[in-house]
């Protein structure tokens, strides 16, 4: 018989889905539910804080003085709605059964499908607050490990504020056994995904009267150079690269995202500047890409000096988020199959936290309730058969005695 979402769950569910935590904007109503929340059950959270302490992760041990446990990790941002077409509020968290009275193939109306809308269901807070519901499970298991909640900041624009939390976990000594990242997967074990690097790219020229090209230095022409390059390298990465089977693109890309540049038709641009990004293969470095690019550019700047010293390029770094690569060996890729009922695993195109922390030593694998396709989408839901997956999954956690 299939498990039955509770009423709990969902309830929390919504309640963090229409807190406004947009990567823009503050996280700390949510933080700070999470905190209390926690706080009413004898839980002390700690928190730690972006710069101007607008942001916030958080991290919560529950059944201390148990064995190191699992990491549970979602972020609490997500990523705006300007602009897109929704039949809903986006902060609504409504309810609605789909297809309503729609005809099947054979003349019946089919099963109505019952989904959480709203910005964040699936991508993650639906995850966090079914977590969140099952706390006072963790306390009063019997297993022998602890659970971890780790939430962070700032996923969607770079995986900061999860840095600042691994690196706080690390400086007390905690060392958890395992991660789980509740990262939408269809509740199918994720054991890879690729890496997102993303830089910025400034051009400096000397601007003249259009008439009087050889005495300036276009800072357009010289970037679409660059641009150039990068485009070259995307067509080298489908030409030469050795496929990893079970990505959708089984090669690292590259692409340019952003282009600015020129004030006037008859003005030789003075600056330019373009936004660009590599994602890699998890056998693929990513480093050298980006070394590639400024050696390039290195070698146009001289012929731009000559003419106007203070010429070249700059670069600065947006994000860099590791690449993941699990095993369906791991112990935790095991236990989160056994968990799910789920005896694959599959790839993911999109970038988690899950590299940063399998970076910092700790077992990782991806599984979480929805599918990204409805990420970051116009009318973003979940299904409440997925949420009732993911709830089983958590409380089946709850008395895992052996992890592996």
């Amino acid at each position: 018989m299939a498990h039955v979402l509770s009423s709990r769950s969902l309830e929390l569910a919504q309640t963090l889905v229409r807190m406004n935590t947009v990567s823009a904007n503050s996280n700390l109503e949510l933080i700070h539910f999470v905190r209390d929340h926690l706080a009413g059950l004898g839980v002390r959270s700690r928190l730690t804080y972006n710069a101007d302490k607008t942001k916030a992760n958080l991290f919560a041990t529950l059944g201390a003085g148990r064995a190191s446990g699992v990491i549970l990790s979602g972020h609490t941002d997500t990523v705006p709605w300007d602009g897109q077409d929704w039949s809903v509020d986006p902060l609504s968290a409504m309810v609605q059964d789909w297809p309503q009275d729609a005809p099947g193939g054979n003349g019946e109306v089919e099963r109505a499908e019952p989904r959480l809308y709203g910005r964040g269901t699936a991508d993650m807070k639906s995850f966090i607050a079914i977590a969140l519901a099952n706390a006072e499970r963790f306390l009063e298991s019997s297993s022998p490990f602890a659970v971890h909640f780790a939430f962070s900041y700032d996923e969607e624009v770079g995986c900061f504020g999860v840095r600042e939390l691994i690196a706080d976990m690390k400086e007390r000594g905690v060392k958890p056994v395992a991660c789980i990242v509740g990262e939408p997967t269809y509740m199918v074990p994720a054991i890879a995904h690729k890496g997102v690097y993303r830089y910025r790219c400034c051009v400096r020229g000397k601007e003249a009267h259009s008439s009087l090209t050889p005495h300036s230095v276009n800072a357009i022409e010289m970037a679409a150079r660059l641009v150039g390059k990068v485009r070259d390298m995307a067509e080298g990465f489908e030409s030469n690269e050795l496929r990893y089977s079970g990505f959708d693109v089984p090669f690292s890309t590259a692409s340019v995202g952003q282009f600015h540049g020129g004030i006037a038709d008859n003005v030789v641009p003075r600056d330019a500047e373009f936004r660009y990004e590599f994602r890699n293969l998890p056998t693929a470095d990513a480093a050298q890409m980006q070394k590639e690019v400024l050696a390039y550019a290195a070698r146009a700047e001289p012929a731009m000096k000559k003419i106007a010293p203070d010429a070249g390029f700059s670069f600065e770094t947006i994000c860099e988020v590791p690449s993941f690569l699990g095993s369906a060996n791991d112990p935790i890729t095991r236990l989160a199959q056994r968990l799910s009922d789920e005896p694959r695993t599959t790839l993911v195109a999109f970038g988690t936290e899950a590299g940063i922390f399998k970076v910092a030593g700790i077992p990782t694998v991806v599984c979480g309730p929805g599918s990204i396709l409805q990420a970051h989408q116009p009318d973003e839901f979940v299904t409440l058969e997925q949420l009732a997956r993911c709830e089983l999954f958590l409380q089946r956690l709850a008395s895992t005695t052996v992890i592996g």
